[in-house]
C-alpha cells in the first residue's frame, strides 16, 4: 500500500513537472538595434537564448523588431501566440510591455533595464554604477595623463548613471583626475552612430584623455577604433568586448543581462517566476570588469588586488557608490 501511494506521488509530481515545462514557451523581443549589436541585445542573445539551448536544450523563439513601430506588434504578436514568459530587451521597450501586458494579463512580460508596474511584468534593473565605479577606478590608475573620458549614448538618467559611477570610480583611485564626458545625443538613434561616437572620442583624445569609456550601444564601436587609431585605450560596456580590440580595449563592464534573462525563462519552467522588481549588482555577481586573455597583458597582478578589494568593499558597504538615477545628481 504505501509503495502505491508513493508510486502515485512520483507519477503526479511527474505530471506537474510536465505540465509547467509544457505551459512555459520562452520568447525574446530585442530593440531594433538587433541581437548582434556587438553590446546589450547580443548578450542577451549568446549568454540567454544559445545558452538555453545548449545548456538546457530548450529552444527561444526570437523577434527581431526593424523599427520602433514593430516593438509593440512584435510583443502582442508573440503573446498572442501564447509565449510567456516573454522578455523584452531594453528600456526602448517598457512602453510596449505597459501597453501589452495590459492587454495579456495571463501572459508574463520580463523586462530588462527599466520598471513596468504590472502584475504580469518582472522588471529586472542592474546596479551599472557598481560596475562603472570599478572601470572608472582602474582607468584612473591606468591613465598616464591625468584625464579619462566618457562617451554615453542618448541623454537619459539611465546613461547618467554609468557616468556618474564612473566618474566616482575614478575620483576615488585618482582624487586629481580629469574626467571629460559627452552624450551622443537625445534619441534613441544615439546607440547606433559610430561615426558620432569616433568624433567624441578623437575630441576627448586631443584633450588629453588617454582612457575612453562608452556606455552607448552601437556608437561604441566607433570610439573603440578611434582609441585603436589613436593608440589610446578604451573601456566597452554591457557584453566583454575586449576581443574586439585586443590591446586597446583595457576592460569592459559587463551586465550579466544573458543570465538575467534566462533565469526568468528557467523560472517559469519551475513555476517559481514572480512579477515585481529584481535589483542585481555586484553582490549578485550581475555586474563586473572583464577580465580574460584579450586583456590580460594590461592588468598587473597589483592592478587585479586593488580591483578584488574594491569589489570587496562595495559588496560589504565599506564603499558606497551613489546611483544617480536616487535623485539624478551626482555626489562623491
Amino acid at each position: 500500500m504505501k509503495k502505491s501511494i508513493l508510486k502515485l506521488s512520483a507519477l503526479t509530481l511527474a505530471i506537474t513537472s510536465f505540465h509547467v515545462f509544457a505551459q512555459a514557451k520562452p520568447a525574446v523581443i530585442y530593440d531594433t538595434a538587433g541581437k548582434f549589436d556587438k553590446s546589450f541585445n547580443e548578450a542577451v542573445y549568446r549568454d540567454g537564448v544559445l545558452a538555453m539551448k545548449e545548456k538546457e536544450g530548450i529552444k527561444v523563439r526570437e523577434y527581431e523588431p526593424q523599427n520602433e513601430a514593430q516593438r509593440e506588434q512584435g510583443l502582442r504578436r508573440l503573446a498572442q501566440r501564447g509565449y510567456s514568459p516573454i522578455v523584452a530587451v531594453g528600456f526602448n521597450m517598457s512602453s510596449a510591455v505597459e501597453k501589452v501586458s495590459g492587454e495579456f494579463p495571463k501572459i508574463h512580460f520580463t523586462i530588462l533595464d527599466m520598471v513596468v508596474d504590472k502584475p504580469n511584468v518582472q522588471s529586472v534593473v542592474f546596479k551599472e554604477h557598481e560596475g562603472s565605479f570599478l572601470v572608472g577606478a582602474l582607468a584612473a590608475k591606468v591613465s598616464k595623463t591625468g584625464t579619462i573620458g566618457f562617451v554615453g549614448g542618448m541623454d537619459i538618467p539611465l546613461i547618467r548613471k554609468f557616468e556618474c559611477g564612473y566618474e566616482q570610480g575614478a575620483k576615488y583611485a585618482n582624487p586629481d583626475i580629469t574626467v571629460l564626458q559627452n552624450m551622443t545625443g537625445s534619441t534613441p538613434a544615439a546607440f547606433s552612430d559610430p561615426a558620432k561616437g569616433s568624433e567624441l572620442a578623437k575630441s576627448q583624445f586631443s584633450k588629453g584623455a588617454d582612457v575612453v569609456y562608452a556606455a552607448a550601444g552601437g556608437t561604441g564601436l566607433g570610439v573603440y577604433q578611434a582609441a585603436k587609431d589613436a593608440g589610446k585605450y578604451a573601456i566597452g560596456v554591457d557584453s566583454n568586448q575586449n576581443h574586439l580590440h585586443p590591446g586597446t580595449m583595457l576592460t569592459s563592464m559587463v551586465k550579466m543581462v544573458g543570465s538575467a534573462a534566462r533565469d526568468s525563462w528557467n523560472e517559469e519552467i519551475k513555476g517559481t517566476w514572480k512579477p515585481g522588481i529584481k535589483v542585481l549588482g555586484l553582490k549578485e555577481n550581475a555586474v563586473d570588469w572583464a577580465y580574460d586573455k584579450y586583456n590580460k597583458s594590461l592588468i598587473s597582478d597589483e592592478m587585479k588586488s586593488y580591483m578584488a578589494s574594491l569589489k570587496k568593499d562595495i559588496v560589504s558597504g565599506k564603499i558606497k557608490v551613489h546611483d544617480y538615477m536616487s535623485d539624478n545628481t551626482c555626489k562623491y
